[in-house]
């Protein structure tokens, strides 16, 4: 592997994960729930999402691998727990790739109007582009991380130019403060709209990109300075993002249409509330800026998405879960075998899953990789406590209890319909896991860490089962059930840090991740072995 990627490349490789095509319908989803004070929705979805970040930006910068979400919590809880954490975001992971592609075709379609029939769903033509598109994103990741980061460095410079103008153009041409106070002024649903639109509306969901950062340490040169900085950028260049849209967006409403309150806005255009402000004020231009953007943004995350996904397959693989094939790297670093497997997964899900159930697997099985972070940054304070951190979270227990009841609600927020479909998925991963574990013989699973788990994914289906979300029966009653899970999340962290392995077995694992980067880089590599030191 070659550690060719800079700030700039890493920070937008976060930026373009986050950045799809979710942006041009967020300010109206939000703004339905919270009124003009989604704008503080979404100061407290960035705040969480840093929360969850920061632990991950010491973890990583401590251990600085491929595929960081799935091999990080082996070294603090065992191969069982990576097992759950890797499968989890590598099926999370090749959802991502068809969900993009789809969005991005759908938008072509109104360019190419074969691709798509009059329910929006793809036609057979579309279904040979999608593959096509697959294999391109594909195709561009097999050419070496270098040339990746480019390419999407430059997709992503125009993913944030679009929305600037966006918001310069539409505020100049049609801007009313008071429209931040009428109908109920500034919050009219009052503090639960707020937090509605933090969980309902997706605005925490919006933030989730960040995470291939993480699956790229492996390949940063300067690990110390780039991993936590990259991080924290994109939360804060994205939030800028989000903050600016939703303020144009409900500074230029027509004062007319906020008569019957925020919850009867709508906006029937095909891109979305944005695409209904720019026919409104007339700037056919912008339309047509919107309507290119709408093809390029979630093409670009589905471009890291893909890039991101081999990593977890390589981790996954040098977990003893996928057979070695797929740790195996091509002449510019990048694991072949784990694209190609990748690619046919991706198209598998793509035809024959329900597109519907695909978005619905999407957030909530990369959310569920996410508690590990937390747990595994205040389990290495205690495995490894005179180790140099190259980067240090403040009050880390603190901080680390925080960012786990955070993603716990993410994860709970999901709703019932898509937690039961989680733990399907769980077992399926367990299965197939213990399938080949009776191949290779390998004993070293340490399963008394990984029981908190267990314990915690069994709590957490019950309350969902009870609760007000996604299909629940709704015996606990909101916000009750999101206050229940908080509680539960908190005593579930203590007990999860206190499930971390030996010391010893600690120093066995990281042992072994000497003996990989040394197939991976051709010597130990340099920067982890500077923060092992």
């Amino acid at each position: 592997m070659r550690r060719e990627i800079g700030l700039i490349g890493l920070t937008f490789v976060a930026v373009g994960g986050i950045l799809g095509s979710g942006w041009l319908f967020a300010p109206l989803e939000t703004a339905q729930l919270a009124g003009p004070a989604s704008i503080i929705s979404w100061l407290i979805g960035a705040v969480a999402m840093l929360l969850i970040a920061l632990t991950y930006a010491e973890n990583s910068t401590m251990f600085p691998i491929a595929g960081g979400i799935a091999r990080i919590p082996q070294f603090s809880h065992g191969r069982l727990l990576a097992l759950a954490m890797g499968w989890s975001a590598w099926v999370g992971y090749c959802t991502t790739a068809p969900i993009e592609v789809k969005a991005s075709l759908g938008y072509a379609s109104s360019y190419l109007p074969w691709l798509t029939n009059s329910t929006g769903d793809l036609t057979f033509p579309g279904y040979i582009a999608a593959a096509i598109f697959l294999a391109l994103l594909t195709v561009v990741n097999a050419f070496g991380v270098a040339w990746f980061a480019r390419l999407n460095t430059a997709m992503t410079w125009f993913k944030i130019f679009v929305p600037i103008v966006f918001m310069v153009v539409i505020v100049a041409a049609r801007f009313d403060g008071a429209n931040f106070t009428a109908e109920g002024g500034f919050a009219p649903f009052g503090v639960p709209g707020i937090f509605a639109a933090v969980s309902s509306g997706g605005v925490v969901f919006a933030f989730i990109g960040f995470r291939h950062a993480i699956d790229l340490a492996g390949e940063v040169k300067n690990t110390q300075r780039v991993i936590p900085l990259a991080l924290i950028l994109s939360v804060l260049i994205c939030l800028a993002i989000y903050v600016g849209l939703q303020i144009a967006f409900v500074g230029s409403m027509d004062p007319a249409e906020l008569a019957k309150g925020w919850q009867s806005v709508e906006a029937s255009h095909e891109l979305g509330p944005l695409g209904a402000l720019a026919t409104s004020v007339g700037i056919l231009w912008l339309l047509s800026m919107l309507n290119v953007a709408a093809v390029i943004s979630p093409a670009g995350s589905g471009l890291v998405s893909v890039g991101s996904n081999a990593r977890l397959a390589l981790a996954m693989s040098n977990n003893g879960v996928f057979p070695r094939i797929f740790a195996a790297l091509n002449a510019y670093g990048v694991p072949l075998w784990a694209l190609v497997l990748n690619y046919v997964v991706a198209l598998l899900l793509l035809i024959f899953l329900p597109f519907q159930e695909i978005l619905a697997l999407n957030g909530a099985a990369v959310v569920l990789s996410f508690v590990a972070g937390p747990v595994s940054m205040v389990a290495f304070r205690y495995l490894a406590p005179k180790a140099h951190r190259p980067f240090v979270v403040p009050a880390a227990s603190v901080v680390g209890a925080l960012a786990f009841v955070i993603a716990s609600l993410m994860i709970f927020w999901s709703g019932w319909d898509t937690i039961w479909l989680l733990v399907v998925l769980l077992a399926v991963g367990a299965a197939l896991f213990f399938l080949r574990l009776a191949v290779i013989g390998r004993e070293d699973l340490e399963p008394k860490s990984a029981i908190w788990f267990g314990l915690y994914m069994v709590g957490l289906t019950i309350i969902s089962y009870l609760g007000a979300y996604g299909g629940g029966l709704g015996v606990i009653p909101h916000p009750m059930d999101s206050i229940l899970v908080a509680l539960f999340a908190v005593v579930m962290f203590v007990f999860a840090v206190r499930g971390r392995v030996s010391v010893e077995i600690f120093n066995k694992f990281r042992h072994e991740q000497r003996v990989l980067e040394r197939q991976e880089y051709g010597h130990a590599d340099e920067e982890d072995e500077m923060s092992r030191t």
